[in-house]
């Protein structure tokens, strides 16, 4: 790679306030007029459905009218607040202050200096003129190593100067080597104490980088993710800078489902909290000030759910939190029913403790107004993947009861104005925003209701939520495991659906009540299909898995001669191909103790917690 002088990244011209760097900025519909009149022509029609339900004359029987009126008023509690936080996402976080800093981060003095143009990542980065010590954990739980791998390169490889580490609570001596392999350093705990929480927590106190980003093993950074968080520090304020998680996987039912049905929120939810200081951690693409992190005791580890949690304290304490709509990195959405369960279940777990222990409504939780709105929204968001279950219940009713929830004289095609009015226009929001409406997403979100009553239960009950990563290598358990309350609703359901038809035959009718019956049906049933066509999709993933492992292996063993990008072991390696570079970097070596790969090896088969030291201390 090189730059002519003036087109250096790291030392670019200089930019007045009126003449800002141009914001790199992947979601121009948060900005667009369009979405201001969708989302007030969506709450128009909220707030009309809301009236239709409420009017006394339009009641039906009570048990399916509770129900519907128990489903509709989470669901629009949620889409209005929803819409609030959308329309409140215009403002971009980046000031002239993140601009500022942004083009004076790389040292360009040391850059000439030393001769690292070709290598951005050994770039130091400077903030207000004192430099910037970064560490990179990459947490890891049982992930292929191949997946472990793409991370670990990948980070290595993120401009500016950093220091990679691996955390491997899996304990797996093939993780090692390869941390040994690319030059990224490794962390092995005696104990599992914290989960991912803990893990990060012993971390930092081998480490001592002023900043840390968090990597899950299966989300890959892209080159400039630090280039582009680190300059928000200049805030001395900030606690931390979260990313979106986009997925690059979706390729079936499940991951495409568990993919949409988090844009809306990386998309739109999180660029508005900016303005209420509320945006919080997702636990993966997020970069933290470490002394924020210590004045609240260190990550959070009272939940599986620590990224929100963690977010919380530091609200709580009066940290400030930015969220940036680019793709910094891009990682897995589950691909499997057994995965989505236990990501689902994690994640609401983390948000009904919120409610429970910590209701951001109590007035003993210190956070603003706005914080508090936003953190219930959060605490009670995945009630809206039990309302399914309660409309799902409506039809039955009608069919094998006749209890219908709204009055008699209210005709069906005045139900279904009401109705489209409330979901019709959701989904043109969801086409104007998202550029299309995903049945996935339907589909995911309308069986999903076990998982979130369990997590409610479990919550209620105190039971302890067990850690699982997405998309580990442990073996797979058939997928009917996980939904054998699905299977028993959509059993019921197809019985009622063939009673509903037998009714309507009978009297020459359709009713509105069979029709949504056999609809909920469908949708059943399309989950139902894709859990029976899981198993031999899942091996023939496994099979190109082990052939692209096969050919990576190959390939590294036809360029084991290669030199490494490890930045100490392979530092004698770079020396040679890099003779111009030789004295700035040989001295850098005679001032630091580097310790030797064969060193490494003797420490590690005597002591099961190994580190490398930090680049700092080694100065």
């Amino acid at each position: 790679m090189a730059f002519n002088r003036t087109q250096r990244p790291y030392r670019g011209p200089r930019r007045t306030e009126r003449e800002p760097l141009p914001n790199r900025v992947e979601n121009t519909a948060v900005h667009s007029p369009t979405l201001v009149l969708f989302v007030l022509m969506a709450t128009i029609g909220v707030l009309g459905y809301t009236w239709f339900l409420l009017n006394p004359d339009n009641r039906g029987d009570w048990l399916p009218y509770a129900l519907v009126i128990t489903a509709e008023f989470v669901l629009v509690t949620q889409a209005l607040v929803s819409m609030w936080t959308i329309l409140s996402g215009g403002r971009d976080p980046r000031d002239f202050s993140f601009h500022h800093a942004q083009e004076r981060l790389f040292d360009g003095e040391s850059v000439d200096e030393h001769n690292l143009e070709d290598h951005p990542q050994y770039w130091p980065m400077m903030l207000e003129e004192q430099p910037v010590g970064v560490d990179v954990f990459i947490t890891v739980y049982g992930e292929p190593v191949e997946k472990i791998r793409k991370t670990v390169v990948a980070a290595l490889a993120m401009r500016g100067e950093h220091t990679t580490w691996i955390l491997d609570d899996g304990r797996s001596d093939v993780v090692r080597d390869l941390a040994e392999e690319v030059g990224a350093r490794y962390v092995r705990r005696l104990s599992s104490n914290g989960a991912k929480a803990g893990n990060i927590n012993h971390a930092l106190t081998l480490s001592n980088g002023e900043y840390f980003a968090i990597f899950d093993a299966d989300f890959v950074p892209e080159p400039e993710f630090l280039y582009e968080t680190v300059p928000f520090f200049v805030d001395e304020k900030l606690a931390f800078v979260q990313t979106p998680q986009a997925y690059g996987n979706m390729h079936n039912l499940i991951s495409r489902g568990a993919g949409f049905m988090q844009s809306v929120f990386y998309r739109f939810i999180q660029p508005g909290r900016n303005r209420f200081n509320a945006a919080f951690c997702v636990g993966t693409n997020v970069i933290f000030r470490r002394t924020a992190i210590n004045d609240v005791g260190g990550m959070s580890t009272d939940s599986k759910s620590e990224d929100v949690w963690t977010s919380l304290r530091l609200h709580q304490a009066g940290w400030k939190s930015v969220y940036i709509a680019v793709t910094l990195a891009t990682g897995d959405a589950p691909e499997t029913i057994e995965d989505y369960t236990k990501q689902q279940l994690r994640w609401a777990s983390g948000g009904f403790e919120i409610l429970m222990q910590s209701n951001p409504l109590s007035p003993r939780v210190r956070l603003t107004a706005d914080q508090r709105l936003q953190y219930f929204v959060t605490a009670t968001h995945y009630l809206v993947g039990i309302t399914p279950l309660l409309l799902l219940m409506v039809p039955p009713l009608e069919i094998y009861f006749d209890l219908r929830p709204v009055n008699l004289t209210v005709t069906w095609l005045t139900w279904a104005l009401f109705y489209l009015g409330f979901y019709g226009l959701q989904i043109l929001l969801a086409f104007n925003t998202m550029g299309s409406f995903r049945l996935e997403t339907l589909v995911m979100a309308t069986v999903s209701f076990p998982i979130y009553i369990r997590a409610f239960i479990n919550v209620f009950a105190g039971r302890e939520q067990k850690w699982h990563v997405t998309g580990g290598s442990a073996k797979r358990s058939s997928p009917f495991n996980f939904i054998i309350p699905q299977v028993l609703v959509f059993l019921f359901l197809v019985l009622t659906s063939i009673v509903g038809v037998y009714k309507d035959y009978m009297h020459q009718t359709l009713t509105l009540a069979t029709g949504w019956n056999l609809t909920n049906t469908i949708v059943m049933g399309v989950f139902i299909i894709a859990a029976l066509r899981e198993p031999r999709a899942m091996r023939l993933a496994a099979s190109r898995n082990e052939a692209d492992a096969r050919d990576a292996e190959e390939e590294r063993e036809a360029s084991s001669g290669r030199a490494r990008l490890n930045p100490y072991f392979g530092r004698a390696e770079y020396l040679t191909v890099r003779p111009d570079a030789e004295p700035a970097l040989a001295g850098r070596r005679a001032d630091a103790d580097i310790p030797t790969a064969t060193a490494t090896a003797t420490a590690t088969a005597t002591d099961p917690t190994l580190t490398y030291p930090t680049r700092r201390s080694l100065k």
